[in-house]
């Protein structure tokens, strides 16, 4: 290993503490035989999609077992598709050699910004193949303890590649000291998105149907925002007076209440799950449940996402839509998925609208064929580039399990 940095030096030596573990600390599991994968986050969100893109590597190769470590899993337990999520060791090198010894990792997966130097330091010792994925351009941070140095620098020297969010944060990565070679740039992870399925007969027969009316969806709708959405639309119809908007309520339940919330407003209605088709005169389409949600996605360029406009839901993720090629509008409430609603609004993709005057602009403005489609394309830019940084990830893994077969 190279030369350690002054400001790593004294990281561990102020963070040495007790050499030996602690006696209370409790039984793990057994280690499983075979090539070690350790993933570690800083948050629960980023630990979760990096869990969903190894799962396709899962289904490529079965020769490796995961092991899943996330800071806040220190507050909180929680599993992941039946995994067990654990804390990581505390920055004291006793807990971190009793962490090593047992679990012996062959190669550690970070995500996010906030390290661990001591257990990165001593990983490295041991020969372990370090990536860091998804590096933003954003302060470092460590374990806090005032007295201790920033040895960020130095933790950083020791990955073997980093993936940076975009150029400025490559920039960043570099002015601390790393590699050019060791830094690349690659988009935002994001989750994998396998696209919902949808019956090609069924939608042939719709279109057909429809003949080229425009057709806007609302997806995931709360009865507390349906009066909202049903006024815009009939005020949007006013100039166009052919636009059809399909409805799919957040709670299947909810379907009688719709239909009686589009009589309210004085909508013409046809019910799906009542086997009704729409003809020239439906204005809306209401549909029982989500069961044929890629159906609607791939029928209309123009959806708007629930659970935004009103209530604290937090919203819905928008990377299935933009992955199925329709525009979006959503509401003020996406504080769940506020990270990718931002990256899709800076690439074109979506809009935000406010209430039900700005849903109802927005409707009539973006309808028109070549402005959907245009933000359309921009979604699926960004979930494409998604995908390539899945890939990145997942090549430089089966990289290292293939050379772990190799013979020496």
């Amino acid at each position: 290993m190279a030369r350690r940095p002054f400001s790593l030096t004294a990281y561990l030596a102020l963070a040495r503490g007790n050499d030996r573990p602690a006696a209370d600390a409790p039984p793990w599991p057994d280690r499983p035989k075979g090539p070690l994968l350790c993933l570690h986050s800083d948050t629960r969100t980023r630990l979760e999609t990096l869990l969903t893109l190894l799962q396709r590597l899962r289904n490529q190769r079965s020769d490796f077992s995961l092991l899943l470590t996330c800071d806040a899993a220190q507050s909180e337990g929680f599993l992941l598709d039946d995994h067990v999520v654990a804390a990581p060791p505390n920055e004291a090198l006793g807990d971190i050699h009793r962490f090593l010894d047992h679990w012996q990792p062959d190669m550690m997966v970070w995500a996010g910004n906030g390290l661990r130097p001591a257990l990165i330091h001593e990983a490295a010792k041991r020969g372990t193949h370090l990536l860091l994925v998804d590096a933003a351009d954003a302060p470092w941070r460590q374990p806090s303890k005032r007295f201790l140095p920033d040895a960020s620098a130095g933790a950083l020297g020791l990955f073997h590649s980093i993936l940076a969010q975009d150029q400025t944060a490559a920039t960043r990565l570099r002015r601390l000291g790393v590699p050019d070679n060791r830094v690349e740039v690659a988009s935002p992870l994001e989750p994998e998105i396998f696209p919902l399925s949808s019956h090609d007969g069924l939608h042939e027969e719709l279109t057909a149907l429809l003949a080229g009316r425009p057709v806007w969806l609302g997806a995931n709708i709360h009865r507390d925002e349906a009066d909202a959405i049903l006024r815009a639309h009939r005020r949007a119809a006013r100039l166009a007076h052919r636009l059809l908007l399909v409805i799919v309520p957040s709670d299947p339940d909810d379907e009688p209440f719709l239909a009686e919330q589009c009589q309210e407003v004085g909508l013409r209605l046809a019910r799906w799950e009542h086997g009704d088709m729409p003809d020239e005169n439906t204005q809306v389409l209401l549909a029982g449940d989500d069961g044929e949600l890629g159906l609607w996605y791939r029928l209309a360029p123009l959806c708007f996402l629930g659970g935004s406009l009103a209530g604290k839901t937090g919203g819905h993720s928008p990377m299935m839509a933009a992955a199925l090629g329709s525009a979006i509008l959503y509401g003020p409430n996406v504080g769940r998925h506020l990270d990718e609603y931002s990256r899709l609004v800076a690439a074109g993709a979506a809009r935000i609208v406010k209430d039900m005057e700005s849903l109802s602009a927005a409707v009539s403005h973006l309808i028109a064929p070549d402005r959907a489609a245009a933000m359309a394309h921009a979604g699926w830019t960004v979930v494409s580039a998604g995908a390539e940084t899945a890939d990145l990830i997942l090549d430089q893994v089966n990289e290292w399990l293939d050379a772990m077969e190799a013979p020496r």
